[in-house]
């Protein structure tokens, strides 16, 4: 018993912990670069254990010294990003983007676990950078990041990530693991994301399609409909044919199949701008739209529209992810046309795409069939089109590349520095991207399209419009709240809000009519007044100073906002609503007559087709004309003003009624001018 009890306090002390103790790569690595997790001189005081190694890495990748790399950021960071609270995690940035940028000019670097684990490692220490923030030292299986962390190293890998859609990616690869990312999948994402590459470059250097590809060096992104089990069928008109569906970067092809081959391949260009339209659409047999699996291309070249469908059992996954990657291109595209871009800059914009949709395949890889992928939130141009500020965020990626083309060595003051570009890194991938036109300092000092310490205006403008969009998305949520179905239900809330205006409309009506001579007298007189003085446009400013003044009350004095009561009418069943929708269709097309026939009259007056009224109508428009052209206007409004306000007078009553009735009864004599439809004949056979 004393023996079992010495052992079990021995074991509480953690005297025997190095007999369990797993030796953690970081602790080779640390003494690999000559120092030692647990004892001797440090050289970086600051950083947490985990942030010392992933430096110690960044230094031996560099060939340079830790102190050399220390001498570099303070002799290049303004004092801001070296106080004491901030300078781990700058510094860590600093290292981190100085040796990706010399890592990711290896070719195949995804492919190496070394490159993998060390990019994670860099995200462990970028979260926990000081020694306040110190982790566990055993971390190599269990170790993971949040999405701030990712967000900020892996873009620095453009193949990786990008920094307008990298929180997308993040929740992805978090879908099943509470919001952090583990090491196993992070590495998962990387091998595949490899594989895709690998793919990706064999098809573009395949002979499918080379005849027409080789002009402009377009590369195949995506290949569908080589499966019996997953068709691709064309619909023109009403003929359907099935086929092979090929996406390059510049183009869409349908080759259509034929007993033992495939028939000359048909392009619709994304890449020029023919006012494309690429949208979903409904399919189904002999014209019919049953079915929502489709994509609709459309063009000022083509004489009708052309819908790609792409059928499947259960749902439209294959139709949105082949919607994505078409509309990604045509996007892309469409950037280079507006901003003109042209050169290098074009190649990189490209390259955007296509690493865009590389990530997306990878990412399809990875998850399972019954996990939701929301495309279009993982490709740059696509969720650059669909954000608010989306366009700010495209003129500065254009003034982020222009910049560094002006200056290229340029390494920035106060910490700014130029990462390694999408297209630098594509030339490194494989011959199959194109050429690089970047150039990396040698010093290594030259490391991001990053701010040290705080975001570019890319990042900026990606937060604002992020922000905007949830503000909007919660308004949109509150609208679809609040839909009420069934036209007397919509009726009886118009008819609900709109209770001011039918009251300040009663009260104008109250005037009119001279309900109460002695108020509507005085009404006269003030408005009267008002117009001989010159003062509306100060009336009409006055009364927006008090809409507005009342707005801003209501702000600040934190009035709650009442919900707004209707009294729901009465329930109708389905042939009452019938017949209500009949009654206001009636209504609507008595109403249309009505408008046809006055301005079918109009036309009857100016081609003088009953020339007494025509020329009783040209002496009064002459009449104004001449009033309007010699008299004050103020005196011309008074005189209009007087003339309609004191209609319903007791004085002017009679006589109003009597012309009013005269001016009714002549303009029932005015005849219409005549109308003949002429129903267009068709003769033209469609295609087929």
């Amino acid at each position: 018993n004393r023996t079992r009890d010495m052992l079990e306090g021995l074991v509480k002390d953690g005297s025997f912990k190095w007999l369990t103790k797993r030796r953690s790569v970081f602790d080779d690595d640390f003494e690999e670069t000559g120092g030692s997790p647990s004892g001797g001189i440090d050289p970086l005081p600051e950083l947490s254990f985990h942030a010392k190694v992933v430096v110690c890495r960044c230094s031996k990748i560099l060939g340079l010294p830790v102190s050399h790399l220390r001498e570099n950021f303070d002799s290049k960071a303004s004092d801001l990003l070296k106080q004491q609270l901030s300078f781990a995690q700058n510094f860590i940035e600093y290292c981190c983007f100085t040796a990706l940028a010399r890592l990711t000019q290896e070719p195949n670097f995804l492919d190496d676990n070394k490159f993998r684990r060390l990019t994670f490692d860099m995200m462990v220490a970028w979260e926990f950078p000081a020694a306040s923030t110190e982790v566990l030292p055993n971390i190599d299986d269990d170790a993971n990041i949040g999405v701030e962390a990712f967000s900020r190293i892996a873009p620095a890998i453009p193949i990786v990530a990008d920094a307008v859609i990298c929180d997308k990616i993040f929740e992805m690869l978090t879908s099943s693991t509470r919001k952090r990312l583990h090491y196993l999948v992070y590495d998962k994402y990387l091998i595949r994301l490899e594989r895709t590459i690998r793919k990706f470059q064999s098809q573009s250097e395949s002979s499918v399609l080379s005849s027409v590809r080789s002009q402009r060096s377009e590369k195949i992104l995506e290949v569908d409909g080589t499966v019996t089990s997953q068709p691709v069928l064309e619909h023109v008109g009403i003929s359907t044919w099935p086929g092979r569906l090929t996406l390059t970067d510049h183009a869409l092809y349908f080759e259509a199949l034929r007993v033992v081959s495939y028939d000359k391949a048909k392009v619709y260009e994304l890449a020029d701008d023919l006012q494309q339209i690429v949208k979903p659409d409904l399919t189904g047999p002999w014209g019919t739209r049953l079915f929502d699996k489709a994509v609709l291309y459309k063009s000022v070249s083509l004489l009708e529209p052309v819908i790609m469908e792409f059928p499947e059992i259960k749902g439209h996954t294959r139709r949105d992810y082949w919607l994505a990657i078409i509309r990604e291109v045509l996007y892309a595209h469409r950037f280079l046309l507006k901003f003109k871009i042209m050169g290098p800059q074009r190649d990189e914009v490209l390259s955007k795409a296509v690493f865009g949709i590389l990530r997306i395949q990878a990412l399809k890889e990875m998850s399972s069939s019954n996990t939701y992928m929301p495309y279009e939130s993982l490709l740059m141009f696509n969720v650059c089109n669909q954000l608010p500020g989306g366009d700010l965020i495209l003129e500065k990626l254009v003034d982020m590349m222009t910049v560094r083309d002006l200056n290229p060595e340029k390494s920035g003051n106060g910490g700014v520095y130029s990462s390694v570009s999408a297209l630098s890194l594509a030339s490194h991938l494989g011959s199959v991207f194109g050429t690089s036109h970047d150039s990396i300092n040698e010093t290594g000092l030259a490391v991001g399209d990053f701010a040290v310490g705080r975001m570019t205006p890319l990042e900026k403008a990606v937060k604002e419009a992020k922000n905007s969009y949830e503000n909007i998305a919660l308004a949109r949520g509150a609208v679809n709240g609040v839909k009420i179905e069934g036209i007397d239900s919509n009726l009886a809330v118009m008819k609900e809000l709109l209770t001011p205006v039918t009251e300040f409309r009663d009260w104008v009506l109250f005037f009119l009519y001279w309900e109460d001579t002695l108020k509507s007298v005085a009404f006269c007189s003030i408005c009267s007044f008002i117009i001989l003085r010159g003062w509306v446009g100060y009336a009409a400013a006055a009364v927006l100073a008090f809409l507005g003044v009342f707005m801003l009350l209501s702000c600040y004095l934190g009035i709650p906002a009442e919900d707004l009561k209707v009294k729901a009418p009465p329930a109708m069943n389905t042939m009452e609503q019938l017949l209500a929708v009949q009654n206001a269709i009636s209504q609507a097309e008595e109403f249309l007559q009505e408008g046809s026939i006055a301005l079918l009259k109009c036309r009857s007056l100016l081609i003088s087709a009953f020339p007494q009224a025509t020329k009783a109508v040209a002496v009064n428009l002459l009449a104004v004309a001449l009033a309007v052209g010699f008299v004050p206007a103020r005196y011309v409004l008074v005189a209009g003003f007087l003339e309609a306000f004191t209609r319903y007078s007791p004085v002017r009553r009679a006589s109003s009624d009597r012309w009013t009735r005269r001016l009714r009864d002549w303009w029932y004599s005015v005849p219409a001018a005549p109308v003949l439809l002429e129903r267009e004949k068709n003769n033209e056979e469609k295609k087929r």
